[in-house]
C-alpha cells in the first residue's frame, strides 16, 4: 500500500482547556481545546500532537469508508489576534482526528516521527476537500 505524508498548517494553538500527559513524547491528549489565531480554510489542520479536521472532511472519512481512524469533539476558541484580524470570519464544527491505524492495512496512519500518513485510496478520495495549504509527498 502506497501513502502520502501530509504536513497541514498549523492555524491554532493549544487551549488552556486541553488535558494532556506531556510527561511523555509524543504527548497524549485526552481533551482537545483548539485556540484559533488564523485560519486559511484547509479541512485538515495541526495542533502538535493531534489533526483536525472540518466536518465535511469527516463526512467525506464516513461517506467513502477510509480506515484507521475516530473522531472526537473539540473546544473550539477564536484568540484576540483572530477576532481582530477576522471579526466578521466564522469557523466551521472542528472535529478531531484520532489516528490509530497501522501501516499496509488502513487508510490513516501516524509515522514513527509522527506524521500523518494517508493511502493512495484515501488521497485520491479526499483531494476534493480544501488542502491548499498541507504540504502533500508521497512516501
Amino acid at each position: 500500500m502506497n501513502y502520502y505524508s501530509f504536513e497541514p498548517e498549523v492555524a491554532c494553538q493549544l487551549g488552556d482547556k486541553s488535558i494532556l500527559n506531556s510527561s511523555v513524547h509524543p504527548p497524549i491528549v485526552t481533551k482537545l481545546h483548539c485556540v484559533f489565531d488564523g485560519w486559511l480554510g484547509d479541512d485538515i489542520i495541526e495542533v502538535f500532537p493531534c489533526y483536525v479536521i472540518t466536518e465535511k472532511f469527516k463526512e467525506g472519512i464516513i461517506k467513502y469508508k477510509l480506515s484507521g481512524c475516530s473522531f472526537e469533539d473539540v473546544i473550539v476558541s477564536r484568540s484576540d489576534i483572530f477576532k481582530e484580524l477576522y471579526p466578521n470570519r466564522n469557523l466551521p464544527n472542528f472535529f478531531r482526528l484520532i489516528v490509530k491505524g497501522k501501516k499496509g492495512v488502513d487508510d490513516f496512519v501516524i509515522s514513527n516521527d509522527n506524521i500523518l500518513l494517508v493511502s493512495e485510496n484515501a488521497y485520491s478520495s479526499l483531494k476534493r476537500f480544501n488542502l491548499e495549504n498541507c504540504d502533500i509527498e508521497s512516501e
